[in-house]
């Protein structure tokens, strides 16, 4: 079993499924965790069978994260590195203007998602020495008024950079990826000169492939223009 096994939530499309195509490329096995079971399927057609595994999965729900890990190493016997990728933004922008109810659903994905996400999987990262890598944001690393998703996303890295430090003392490694705006179904209107998603992806897979005696603790991606 000598296959590394990546497991991404939030995989069924844009940075995601990228990132899931890109690490079957290199020779990863997938876990592919998401709502939409028919998008996970396709990817699983697109890679193979043999390659990956369709885990439809709420990850702001435990209970069905945890079954859905279970089946991961099940299927694989381990798990080498996770991508939280999971999250969502918001359609009113602002706090005055915002609304809570987008609220309430934005911090059970992208904070506690995330926070699950982590929980559940690291007592298999620490058994492999493995690798947590997070969607974070630009937005998570600079000022925006009222932004509550941004408020989110400096969560996301601030754990991140905390997680690291907890995973060190035994030999794990984490890395929060940063993205400028890329253009993905994340936005109403298609962004044709900002990032694409494969953009990302080939950032989370440069964090995956450097030697175990080094850790990239955050990667910054920005559109050229």
């Amino acid at each position: 079993m000598n296959e590394k096994v990546l497991l991404i939530t939030g995989a069924s499309s844009g940075i995601g499924r990228a990132t899931a195509l890109k690490a079957a490329k290199e020779g990863y096995k997938l876990a592919l965790l998401a709502r939409r079971e028919n998008k996970l399927n396709e990817i699983v057609q697109e890679v193979g069978e043999d390659n990956a595994i369709s885990l439809p999965t709420d990850v702001t729900k435990l209970d069905d994260l945890g079954k859905s890990i279970h089946k991961t190493v099940e299927r694989f016997g381990k798990i080498d590195a996770v991508f939280a990728n999971a999250g969502k933004g918001l359609s009113k922008a602002g706090t005055e203007h915002g609304d809570p109810r987008e609220w309430d659903e934005l911090v059970d994905l992208n904070i506690k998602g995330l926070l699950w996400t982590a929980k559940m999987t690291m007592q298999h990262l620490r058994q492999t020495k493995g690798h947590f890598l997070i969607t974070s944001s630009v937005a998570g690393k600079i000022y925006l008024p009222g932004s509550v998703y941004g408020a989110s996303k400096w969560f996301a890295s601030g754990f991140g950079h905390n997680l690291a430090r907890e995973m060190k003392e035994w030999g794990g490694r984490c890395t929060v990826i940063c993205p400028g705006m890329v253009d993905t179904d994340f936005f109403d209107e298609p962004k044709p000169d900002k990032l694409k998603p494969e953009d990302i992806a080939d950032a989370v897979v440069f964090a995956l492939s450097v030697p175990q005696r080094s850790t990239v603790r955050e990667i910054e991606v920005m559109p050229t223009n």
